[in-house]
């Protein structure tokens, strides 16, 4: 680590006068913004959304708007902060962090100092300094370590407010390294808890929108594993000056689709296999019927006649169209029609009047043309008169005429349906189910695939994005990628994820597995291996857990000590939900209850009333999956053992639950301890 300089008050004044020069040129350019949105009333709606996204930009940046300052060697000063600011002469006042000239800020040693003397870190409340840290790089043979080790460690000490912050003034090296990494496939960042997985994959999001303007038009999309971490995250972004950015669970992306039931395991692993986009696709092209004889069709007081041949023509060139299901549906049905239409023309053909209007070669009983040929006809939009000479009765109008009265008769369009019924996903998922009332279907998370499956073999639809972040990846299915990969046509990916964290049984169990079969080797694995949330004591108190279930992984190296260990207390299952309403509050700082889904309403009844399911709460009740992503100051663990019990990975389940916390972590457990928290101290 570089030596650490002392800082004088002058310094502080100094950096204050520069940070309000900075503020006024961002409130002119914000007053010019609002000047200019005022103007843009009644023009069009595109210089409208410039102009309000200016000012959004602005008003987000101005919060900590500069936070650093490199000193360099050779070429003065240069500001760091959350936009690029310049003077009247062009000549830069502050550096966005993403651009290339701001990385030695993120990267520079002592070791490798990168033309840097001085990096300082300036701590901004509103528009007030309120302290410095400095580092000194030019000192020959300094081992490297931690960037803005006293700014860093302030930021992951803090207690936390219910919203992950962003992490742009002290990012790390390797957190540096990977958002600047220009792999242009699936970037698959893997790290263990409190390494800043999600804020690493969040700040590449900004990067990659600074450096590739095109996606700003293309769009990127944000899936999270559940509403209450998309609104943990959400200020991220814009406190980086980003608000275009689309966030959504995978459950959000079929909108309508309402998810009110909870598959069992065993469920949950058979419609998640890649095996049921097979299933699906089979299941779409059997309702295509192919009749054994002729089929007979009512239009217009006759009967017209389609033999099984032309009905296996028709078939065979819809599906070589390529076309899903719903479109290839309309070229059968043209094709059909067709040949119902050529057949009734030349029926009508074969008429041969005389010049008394006799029909010579067929027609009424008494020589002329029946009542059924004349409403053919007129449905047709030809008129004859029954004086009318021998000629050809239908030309080019009059067979396109022909052509549309039999696809707009209901007879017709009956017959033709049942033989190539238009479709619907959550018919055909329900019908695979074997769901019997498809307006009553009761949807899973894991049934959100299959429907949008089925949509894309029916021709719907979906919005696609340029980029696409997945965190906490490892919880998708084989059916939840086939339905992301979809919506990113580019297979330009930020894939963020923890295999040691896999609660979801049909989940991943390895990146190489979910990946290669829609990119090939078109991915990459990037590794944060430094944990900067989670304590070290927590951490220790993990290791017989990682042991029993993922030998030979390494947890995370925390960079800090809490001083407080670990506890657990035992109680009775009489007790247990007054025991847990009693220790929760005590932990102090933002507090989470985690515990099985089991166990949710007794003891949602035991703690604060409201309070229990609201994200906000000092103190939130929360499922281990719930509690992916998020962290806070302190956890009560509920029952380790049914949380272990409660699936084929409960043990990642347990893992994850212990590895929320930033201070303080405690454990209350009905009965003995399960054997891999048998070291975990008792109270």
């Amino acid at each position: 680590m570089g030596e650490r300089s002392g800082l004088t008050s002058d310094e502080i004044a100094i950096e204050q006068q520069y940070l309000t020069a900075l503020h006024a040129r961002v409130d002119a350019m914000r007053q010019e913004a609002v000047k200019r949105l005022a103007g843009t009333r009644g023009s069009d709606g595109g210089s409208v959304a410039v102009w309000r996204a200016e000012v959004t930009r602005l008003d987000a940046v101005r919060q900590g708007m500069c936070f650093g300052r490199l000193d360099m060697r050779d070429s003065g000063s240069v500001y760091i902060g959350r936009l690029s600011l310049f003077d009247e002469d062009d000549e830069p006042l502050l550096l966005d962090w993403r651009a290339p000239a701001a990385r030695a800020f993120y990267t520079a040693t002592a070791a490798v100092p990168r033309g840097v003397r001085r990096r300082r870190h300036i701590t901004t409340r509103d528009r007030v300094v309120v302290a410095l840290d400095d580092e000194l790089l030019d000192l020959d043979g300094a081992d490297g370590g931690l960037v803005g080790e006293a700014a860093l460690l302030a930021a992951v000490t803090a207690g936390r407010t219910g919203r992950m912050r962003d992490i742009v003034t002290t990012l790390q090296a390797e957190q540096d390294r990977i958002i600047r990494e220009d792999h242009r496939g699936v970037l698959v960042v893997q790290g263990g808890p409190g390494t800043g997985k999600t804020a690493v994959a969040l700040h590449r999001v900004a990067y990659l929108l600074y450096t590739h303007q095109h996606l700003r038009t293309r769009g990127v999309l944000v899936i999270g594993p559940s509403r209450i971490f998309l609104d943990y995250i959400g200020q991220v972004l814009p406190g980086l000056g980003e608000h275009s950015v689309v966030t959504s669970t995978v459950a959000d992306l079929r909108p309508g689709v309402a998810v009110s039931r909870v598959d069992p395991p065993e469920t949950e692993v058979e419609k998640g296999r890649a095996v049921m986009a097979d299933r699906l696709a089979a299941a779409v092209r059997s309702k295509v019927r192919m009749p054994d004889g002729p089929v007979d069709i009512d239009f217009e007081g006759q009967v017209l006649r389609l033999d099984p041949a032309a009905c296996r023509r028709a078939v065979r060139r819809a599906r070589r169209t390529g076309l899903p299901h719903n479109q290839a549906g309309l070229v059968f049905q043209r094709d059909l029609v067709d040949a119902l239409a050529r057949h009734l023309a030349d029926r009508l053909e074969s008429v041969v009047l005389t010049d008394t209007g006799e029909a010579i070669d067929g027609g009424s009983a008494d020589g002329r043309l029946s009542e059924a040929d004349l409403r053919a006809l007129a449905a047709a939009g030809v008129v004859v008169g029954q004086d009318d000479g021998p000629k050809e009765l239908l030309d080019d109008t009059d067979r396109t005429a022909l052509r549309d009265s039999l696809l707009a008769d209901p007879g017709v369009r009956a017959a033709l349906d049942d033989l190539w019924p238009r479709l619907t996903a959550e018919g055909v998922v329900a019908d695979l189910l074997g769901v019997a009332d498809r307006s009553a279907a009761d949807w899973s998370a894991a049934d959100v695939p299959l429907l949008d499956e089925a949509a894309a073999l029916l021709g719907e639809s979906c919005p696609t994005f340029g980029h696409v972040v997945v965190d906490e990846a490892q919880e998708l299915s084989e059916m939840a990628w086939r339905m992301l990969m979809r919506r990113c046509p580019t297979r330009s990916m930020t894939v963020v994820g923890d295999l040691a964290q896999t609660g979801n049984p049909a989940g991943a169990r390895s990146w190489e597995h979910v990946l290669a079969p829609h990119v090939a080797d078109r991915w990459r694995l990037a590794r944060l291996t430094v944990g900067y949330r989670t304590p070290a004591e927590v951490v220790d108190a993990t290791a017989d857990l990682l042991a029993a279930h993922h030998p030979g992984t390494r947890p995370p190296k925390a960079i800090r000590s809490t001083g407080e260990t670990p506890w657990r207390v035992r109680t009775t299952p009489a007790d247990f939900p007054a025991v847990v309403a009693r220790l929760a509050p005590s932990l102090n700082g933002r507090v989470a209850v985690i515990a099985p889904r089991e166990h949710v309403d007794r003891l949602a009844e035991a703690l604060s009333p409201g309070a229990a399911h609201d994200p906000s709460a000092e103190v939130v009740l929360l499922t281990p999956r719930q509690a992916k992503g998020l962290e806070f100051d302190a956890v009560l663990i509920a029952d380790p053992a049914a949380i272990l019990g409660a699936g084929p990975l409960g043990h990642n389940d347990l893992y994850v639950a212990m590895t929320r916390a930033t201070h303080r972590l405690g454990i209350v457990h009905p009965g003995p301890p399960p054997a891999e928290l048998a070291a975990v101290r008792e109270r």
